[in-house]
């Protein structure tokens, strides 16, 4: 979840667009009434999911994250709302089985009617980014962890010490967009014989060392990219996109919708693939009228993707590159995951 601080925020966390995400769960919500309940499937700081519960008084809140720290903060964040927040530590393209086997009133609901909206605030939290011993920052000297669940996964130290040079140059350049990431490989595979790769500062002096001058001098920290694409690797996070649209898709009700906030190009594309495949029309081109049953399961609620405004941008940088794609599900179908 992409966040930033805010002197207004007694959190220190702001959540990006928050005012925008209400505005298109709401006629879901509406729609529902009291058996309204709201999926956070990125639930971070719980920015969103206090506005959320503050916002619709009746509907309540199911929010996923796979860090435990995260969650365990969230939820004493939360915890004024009472039993209308339920936290789940999981990986959230394990929507569904964290839906179909939690307890309470709150999941027997979610379970009767469907979910009624879906957030999904991409990417990695500005509170995991200030927890310098967790290796995702760059402007430190932390262990190379990076595992958004820490208990379970391989670490980024890990990938740097034991991926080929192929492997490494393909996350490089497919997950960093890196220029020179067969250049930082080599570097990678040659240093880690003389050493084993452990902490933030030697990568990034690595980097400082192979990447030329000129590039440095533009385009942010030299060390982004790389960083950018060992966490994705670390944390599978583009395989949990593919695989938690179709599962939000299953779980909707009738009405429901799901957002997803995206700020990197290649979470953004899966999301509008999978978006194009639910709200097309299974009727074969060039007959003149829908078959009966072939009509579209969903339709879009954005138009493209949307961007923050500039008054948002100005408030919090980091919604600057947020694209923002929402369905709303028109008909209940079966094996939606077929």
């Amino acid at each position: 979840m992409q966040q930033h601080t805010h002197a207004e925020d007694p959190h220190g966390h702001v959540p990006v667009m928050r005012e925008r995400m209400a505005e298109l769960l709401a006629p879901a919500v509406e729609r529902f009434g009291g058996n309204a309940v709201l999926i956070d499937g990125t639930l971070g700081a719980g920015g969103h999911t206090e506005y959320f519960l503050t916002t619709f008084p009746d509907a309540r809140v199911i929010g996923i994250d796979r860090d435990p720290m995260a969650l365990e903060q969230a939820s004493q964040r939360l915890a004024p709302f009472g039993d209308r927040f339920a936290g789940v530590q999981t990986r959230f393209d394990n929507v569904c089985e964290a839906v179909d086997s939690g307890e309470g009133d709150i999941f027997d609901t979610a379970r009767e009617h469907g979910v009624t909206g879906a957030l999904f605030d991409l990417g990695v939290s500005s509170m995991q980014l200030d927890q310098e011993d967790r290796g995702f920052a760059y402007r430190g000297d932390a262990p190379l962890d990076m595992r958004m669940d820490p208990t379970q996964g391989i670490t980024a130290a890990e990938v740097l010490n034991t991926y080929s040079h192929g492997e490494l140059a393909r996350i490089l350049k497919t997950y960093g967009d890196e220029r020179f990431a067969g250049k930082i490989a080599s570097a990678v595979v040659r240093e880690r014989e003389t050493e084993p790769f452990d902490r933030a500062a030697r990568l990034v002096e690595l980097l400082y060392d192979t990447i030329p001058a000129a590039t440095r001098r533009t385009g942010g920290h030299p060390a982004k990219r790389t960083f950018q694409a060992l966490r994705i690797e670390v944390n599978r996070e583009l395989e949990a996109v593919e695989n938690v649209v179709p599962a939000i898709a299953s779980l909707l009700g009738v009405g429901g919708r799901a957002v997803f906030m995206s700020y990197q190009s290649l979470e953004d594309k899966i999301v509008k693939s999978a978006f194009a495949e639910l709200t097309a029309s299974k009727t074969p081109q060039g007959l003149p009228m829908e078959l009966p049953g072939a009509e579209p399961s969903f339709q879009l609620i954005t138009r493209g993707a949307e961007k923050a405004s500039e008054a948002e941008i100005a408030r919090n940088s980091r919604a600057a590159p947020v694209r923002v794609r929402g369905i709303e599900k028109l008909r209940d179908i079966k094996d939606l995951n077929s």
